[in-house]
Formats: C-alpha cells, sequence, structure tokens
C-alpha cells in the first residue's frame, strides 16, 4: 500500500463522515451533542471508505477487538479486510463468566468493559483496538488496559471520530505512549 493510497482511502473515509454523520442534541443526556455515525456505516460506500481507512491505519497485528457496539461492526469488518480474528469488548453482564472486567468513567456516567476470561488467548497478540468516537478517553484507555491485563500488547488504536474540545487524545496518548491512535475526523 503506497502512501497515496493511504491518503486516498482516509480522505473518502473523511468525506463520507461529513456527508453522512448526524448530530443529535441533547443525547444520551442533556447538554451532550451526539455524533451519529450509523448513517455513515449504512452507506455502503461510507462503510467500506472508512473501515478502509481504518484497517490501513492498524499496522502489524494479530487480532481486532471492538468496542461495545459500533466497534463491532467496524471491527469485524477491519479484521475481514486484514485477515485476521475479531475479539467483542463488552458492555458489563454481557458476557459469560468468567471475564475480565475494568471501570471507567464517561463524560455522562460510569460504566464497565468486559471481555473473555477464558477460550481466547491473548498473551503476546498484537491487538488494534478499534472504536466509533474518542471523546474524554474513559473508555479506549479501559480497553486498552483490559487488554493489556490479559496479556495482549496493543500497538494501534483506531478511531472514526474525535470529539473536538474534549481530552481524549490527551488522556490516552498520556496513559499509552506507545501507543499510535488514528483518527479519521474531527468533530
Amino acid at each position: 500500500m503506497t502512501d497515496t493510497q493511504i491518503t486516498d482511502a482516509a480522505d473518502r473515509a473523511r468525506a463520507a463522515i461529513a456527508r453522512h454523520t448526524r448530530l443529535v442534541p441533547d443525547f444520551p443526556s442533556p447538554g451532550i451533542a451526539f455524533k451519529d455515525l450509523t448513517p455513515v456505516l449504512a452507506d455502503a460506500e461510507g462503510l467500506s471508505a472508512v473501515t478502509t481507512a481504518l484497517a490501513q491505519a492498524g499496522g502489524d497485528i494479530d487480532l481486532v477487538a471492538g468496542i461495545d457496539a459500533r466497534g463491532f461492526l467496524l471491527g469485524g469488518a477491519i479484521a475481514l479486510q486484514l485477515g485476521v480474528g475479531v475479539l467483542a469488548i463488552r458492555k458489563a453482564g454481557k458476557l459469560p463468566p468468567p471475564v475480565r472486567s475494568a471501570d471507567y468513567d464517561l463524560e455522562y456516567g460510569t460504566a464497565s468493559l468486559e471481555v473473555p476470561a477464558d477460550g481466547v488467548d491473548l498473551h503476546g497478540r498484537r491487538v488494534l483496538v478499534v472504536d466509533d468516537v474518542l471523546a474524554t478517553g474513559g473508555t479506549l484507555n479501559a480497553a486498552i488496559g483490559l487488554l493489556e491485563a490479559a496479556g495482549a500488547v496493543v500497538p494501534t488504536a483506531v478511531v472514526v471520530m474525535e470529539i473536538d474540545g474534549l481530552p481524549g487524545r490527551d488522556a490516552v496518548e498520556s496513559a499509552h505512549r506507545d501507543l499510535v491512535l488514528t483518527s479519521l475526523a474531527a468533530g
């Protein structure tokens, strides 16, 4: 893949994001302006452009981990492109025990993420973490920490959109200094 091809894929993805993203005021709580990427992913060209650009940013990896829930959609498509497997990082209570879990803060509350403690050996595997939106960095930091606690190496994380004015990038980069963090668009 040449630098020109990578740039072209990212440009197509940014155009699809700009064209299809829907702004939903006061969701999930008053004062939050939710950037809904559902229309981007529902558009065949948008989904293709976004997943191709994210896959190209992924680097040399063994597994893709998609964060609940839009990260599942993206992660599966990216994993197929890269010829690797996919792991769902779930919200609490969605996986059968035993699980590994991590609590974290959101911009509007707290939550917990889980991965299987049995059945998927993560030790030493290079894992690409995928999410739709980077806001405060809590979700992404929890996911990376959870995978690392299970023995994985997380060299790369990718997101479709990074919310302007929120400290997500700084929070993630200060917690994971060697991580390559790629965002396709700002919003």
